[in-house]
Formats: structure tokens, sequence, C-alpha cells
């Protein structure tokens, strides 16, 4: 089943608008104060850049030209989305909570 018109459009913009939510994140965070980092630092800073990474590779991976017209590349870019998003949060909370 191929994706509604506009999904590609839509699932790229979504995803630069929420990774430069996350660089926003990590400015307003202090990833770049002096003081020396805890574990939870760190932990923070590995989950953001893994949600950046994933939601970065997402308009890459849904324009990727295919040989054969059935093959279809939203799964794929669905789930670098929400796994993006997921890193995106947990990072945030983490963030918060720790």
């Amino acid at each position: 089943m191929r994706a509604p018109t506009g999904s590609v459009v839509g699932l790229c913009s979504a995803s630069a608008t929420l990774c430069a939510m996350g660089m926003a994140f990590l400015g307003y965070w202090g990833v770049h104060e002096p003081a020396p980092w805890r574990f939870v630092d760190i932990w923070v800073t590995v989950l953001a850049f893994t949600g950046f990474a994933c939601l970065a590779s997402v308009p890459w991976i849904v324009t990727t030209p295919v040989a054969d017209d059935s093959v279809e590349r939203m799964r794929p870019a669905r789930r670098a989305f929400a796994l993006g998003v997921a890193a995106i949060w947990l990072a945030a909370l983490l963030a918060i909570v720790g």
C-alpha cells in the first residue's frame, strides 16, 4: 500500500523540526558548561546524539531511490523517526530527573 500524498514531506519536516528542538534543548540544558560531567550527563548526551542521528537519517531513508516500485521506504523511515523521538524525549526526561 502506498503512503498518502504528502507523507514524505510531512515526515521530513517533522524530523527537521524535532532535531532543531533537540538542539535547543541541548543548548539550554548546558552541554557547554565548564562543570565536570556526571554519569547522567554522559547518558543524556549519548541519548540526544543518538536521537539526532536517527532524526537526521529520516529524510535520507525515505527519499532513497529504489529499483522496484513496490518497495516502500516509509516504514523504515517512520521507525527511525520514532526511535529518534523516543531518544530525544528520554534524554530530556533524564536531564530533568537526573
